[in-house]
C-alpha cells in the first residue's frame, strides 16, 4: 500500500522543522533558471512544503508524491541525508503486538 496523507504531512513536517533550525528561508526560484546555488534550490524546497500540504488537502496525492521526491532528492544531493534515512522518512509506523 502507498503512503497516506497523513504520513505525506508527517514527513513534510519533518523537513519543515529541518529547513526552519537550519535557517533555510522560503523562496519561488523561477522554473526557467539554471540552480546557480545549491542554498537557493534548498530554500526553494522549503517554500514547497506549504505548496504540498495543499496538495494533500485537495486529495491531489500524486503531485504531492512527485514534489516530495524532488524535495528528497535535493536534500540528499546537497548531502544533508543519506538515501537510506530519506527511505525511512517515508516508511509506515510499526506497531509491535
Amino acid at each position: 500500500m502507498g503512503m497516506k496523507s497523513e504520513k505525506v504531512l508527517e514527513v513534510v513536517g519533518i523537513y519543515r522543522r529541518f529547513f526552519e533550525e537550519n535557517g533555510i528561508g522560503k523562496i519561488d526560484y523561477p522554473h526557467d533558471d539554471i540552480l546557480h546555488d545549491a542554498k537557493l534550490g534548498l530554500e526553494h524546497c522549503h517554500g514547497m512544503l506549504d505548496k504540498m500540504e495543499e496538495f494533500v488537502h485537495e486529495g491531489r496525492m500524486e503531485k504531492a508524491f512527485r514534489w516530495l521526491g524532488f524535495v528528497q532528492g535535493v536534500l540528499w544531493a546537497c548531502g544533508y541525508y543519506p538515501i537510506a534515512n530519506l527511505m525511512d522518512h517515508n516508511r509506515p509506523e510499526t506497531k509491535e503486538e
